[in-house]
């Protein structure tokens, strides 16, 4: 699974990066808001990790500009912004999780196990890798706005495929 970090701490970043890794995640950097705003876009991630205090771009910003795209990976802000009311700001920005800096990364983990969680239990109809879309509800795939014709096999498969992005597969996955 890809997870993206969005934090402008080069040091934290990296402890971030070589945890997660361990973890067995493919991780993306970006170290401020438009680069990561730019790259939740464009790529297709299982969550995204987000500063609120950054350059170019600040978190609330990024995450309220994801969400009014649709892009509806989950998102746990981390920051150290501690009051009730950043953490509201957080939220209704539409954070799912919100933690304060310093943590520990065992919590990071398990919050990342929680989202993922309530991610598979409700999970989206529509599958999106740059501009190929598969829409599991009307059955149908569309790359640039425009309707690929597929075999029942070939939707089979590519479902399988944007399904599991990141993920090694074998021929019994499908």
């Amino acid at each position: 699974m890809k997870i993206l970090v969005i934090e402008d701490e080069k040091k934290l970043s990296e402890i971030l990066r070589k945890a997660l890794t361990a973890e067995r995640f493919i991780v993306n950097l970006a170290f401020d808001g438009k680069e990561g705003l730019d790259k939740a876009l464009k790529n297709d991630y299982a969550l995204i990790v987000l500063d609120i205090m950054l350059p170019s771009m600040n978190g609330l910003e990024v995450c309220t500009t994801l969400r009014s795209s649709h892009i509806h990976t989950p998102v746990i802000m981390l920051t150290v912004r501690e009051t009730i009311e950043d953490r509201v700001k957080g939220l209704d920005a539409g954070a799912d999780d919100y933690l304060t800096k310093p943590f520990g990364i065992e919590e990071l983990f398990a919050r990342i196990r929680t989202v993922l969680r309530r991610r598979k239990t409700t999970e989206s109809n529509v599958f999106k890798i740059a501009d190929l879309i598969l829409d599991t509800k009307k059955h149908e795939v569309t790359r640039a706005g425009k309707v690929i014709p597929l075999t029942p096999k070939e939707y089979r498969l590519l479902y399988t495929l944007m399904r599991q992005t990141g993920a090694a597969l074998s021929r019994h996955n499908s």
